[in-house]
């Protein structure tokens, strides 16, 4: 588990892990920590592996929540876990002690967020289009329904593909530019002049920072590359794996 001194609270209040792929039971492709309800592993796998999650971070297995995550600039806020199924959602908000909520990822880049004063924290998965259309920004909107103030929240991104390994066309550079060409400046060119590298974690600061957060950073660490520490589905493409395991960052207050 990785943690960040920008969301440490040394009072104790607030608990957050950014968790890699080590330490749980899954086999073969999801070894080991497969958090990802939505993948072919074996399900008690899963709930074993979430399960450990909730315990490290201290709380009870069936407090630990996450969406369905459909690439979405939707938030919910959440005060006990779902009855049934999980929202559609790509964030989720809560200022309920006890209750762990988390994003899941495997090179979109999760991002965690606190106030530590009003004691709300919220989990975002923000992949490309997600953060364009606003998840980061709806996810400060219902923090701030719930008593937070922007200028307190403390958020980090976390582990995420790097620009080196983000290969994208020109159609998505088009896109980006299209809601402010100032995004050029997170695109260098690729292989050839047909393609361009694309630095989502640096893009996902980018917003938190016009949101007003008052502190941020990203931890800049690549899911491609980093293939004994975490999952990535754009690795798992290249090579021609099956499906691919997620790994999950979560927060909560105590």
């Amino acid at each position: 588990m990785i943690e960040s001194h920008v969301l440490r609270d040394e009072a104790g209040g607030i608990r957050h892990g950014f968790f890699t792929r080590e330490g749980g039971v899954s086999q073969g492709i999801y070894a080991s920590l497969n958090c990802g309800l939505g993948s072919a592993d074996a399900m008690d796998a899963v709930g074993e592996n979430r399960a450990r999650v909730a315990e490290r971070l201290g709380a009870a297995a069936g407090r630990l929540l996450t969406v369905h995550q459909v690439h979405s600039p939707v938030a919910v806020i959440v005060e006990e876990p779902w009855p049934s199924a999980s929202p559609r959602a790509d964030a989720i908000v809560t200022r309920t002690p006890g209750l762990v909520v988390g994003a899941l990822s495997a090179d979109c880049a999760p991002v965690l967020l606190a106030d530590r004063q009003a004691k709300v924290v919220a989990a975002a998965h923000a992949g490309w289009r997600g953060a364009l259309g606003g998840v980061i920004e709806a996810a400060i909107d219902a923090m701030e329904s719930l008593g937070a103030e922007r200028g307190r929240i403390s958020a980090v991104v976390g582990p995420a593909i790097g620009p080196d390994a983000y290969e994208v066309g020109p159609e998505f550079r088009v896109t980006l530019e299209d809601e402010d060409p100032a995004n050029a400046a997170y695109f260098k060119t690729g292989a050839d002049d047909a393609h361009f590298q694309f630095d989502l974690p640096a893009y996902c600061l980018k917003r938190l920072k016009r949101a007003g957060v008052g502190q941020c950073e990203s931890l800049g660490l690549c899911t491609y590359t980093n293939e004994s520490l975490f999952f990535s589905y754009r690795r798992s493409l290249h090579a021609r794996e099956p499906d691919y395991g997620r790994q999950i960052s979560a927060i909560l207050v105590m």
